[in-house]
């Protein structure tokens, strides 16, 4: 039998891990619905434009979310020393600012086939097949020397069905809006395997804030030379602008950091996946759209593959649990 401290410990974890997944389920929806509010602010100024003004908004936003970082790993650790740019070596400081254009380049490829993608089809459609990445990242680790598990087979299987019922038509065609969204999948699977990378190597939060600055200012120089935005486009658009830059960007990469510290990678992934059903929900509320049967039978197929996806990871998880 277990000491009392020991069961209050115990209940503890599990307060800390529940309130860690309902961050996370919040993070999802802020995702989900900024398929939405992209769909909407393009009505009155380019897809550069959106993106440049939400990117440099998120990273403003990040800056207080970087003190704030800094004083949750004092709390959790009084004797870790906090990881500043004044502190920091000269190879810490070129491995982040090398991970920042890194992956500020890389978002700008994902997110720019995103908005045009979303231009061409609905948001609903785009959060799901923008979720394929969480199937792609473990298959991709077949060119690292990686092994597949058999369910991420059937992962594959089960998505690639729901991606045929979701983009390919009667007439065996792929609209461009859907060949768009593929190849963002895509991007944003390097992107995943680019942050996992580099990420271990240095701050998170910086790094993120760092990426979208970046991406800012490229989308920035992008929709100056193609689009020619103006102030009175951009500020009709304000509202999804806030809630994409601050929320979508924002305030949801920092709790993703802040929540997977105290929940399984398998169950955080999961959890996040979700976005695609708040994209959908989203777009039924919002926008007044739903998916046809077709699509509708399609997404299912897909959230399928992707909950099959982290199967093996949670039953080794929960293994973990029952032998402790």
């Amino acid at each position: 039998m277990r000491a009392p401290h020991l069961r209050g410990a115990s209940r503890y974890d599990m307060t800390k891990t529940l309130q860690a997944n309902l961050i996370l389920l919040l993070t999802a929806m802020f995702w989900g619905s900024s398929f939405v509010a992209s769909d909407v602010a393009m009505r009155t100024m380019g897809p550069f434009a959106f993106n440049a003004v939400r990117m440099l908004l998120a990273a403003v936003v990040l800056l207080p979310c970087i003190k704030l970082q800094d004083r949750i790993t004092k709390k959790h650790d009084p004797n870790r020393e906090v990881q500043t740019w004044k502190t920091m070596t000269a190879a810490q400081k070129r491995t982040l600012l090398t991970g920042g254009v890194v992956c500020g380049l890389v978002i700008v490829a994902g997110t720019g086939f995103l908005q045009f993608g979303i231009l061409y089809t609905s948001a609903g459609k785009a959060g799901f097949v923008a979720s394929l990445s969480i199937v792609l990242v473990p298959l991709a680790g077949i060119f690292f020397g990686h092994k597949v598990r058999p369910a991420v087979w059937g992962a594959v299987a089960l998505c690639l069905a729901g991606l045929f019922l979701l983009c390919v038509t009667e007439t065996l065609t792929i609209g461009i809006g859907d060949a768009l969204l593929l190849i963002c999948a895509v991007c944003f699977t390097v992107q995943t395997l680019v942050v996992a990378h580099i990420a271990p190597r240095t701050d998170s939060v910086r790094l993120s804030c760092l990426q979208f600055f970046v991406a800012g200012v490229i989308f920035s120089a992008l929709s100056l030379f193609f689009e020619q935005p103006t102030p009175g486009g951009i500020l009709a658009g304000w509202a999804p602008i806030v809630f994409a830059g601050v929320l979508g960007c924002g305030v949801g990469n920092t709790l993703q950091i802040i929540a997977q510290r105290d929940t399984a990678p398998a169950v955080a992934a999961l959890l996040m996946s979700l976005q695609s059903v708040f994209a959908l929900l989203a777009q039924w509320i919002i926008m007044g759209e739903l998916l046809s049967p077709r699509e509708l039978t399609g997404s299912l197929l897909m959230l399928s593959g992707i909950a099959l996806s982290q199967l093996p990871m949670l039953l080794n998880l929960r293994n973990n649990k029952e032998n402790r």
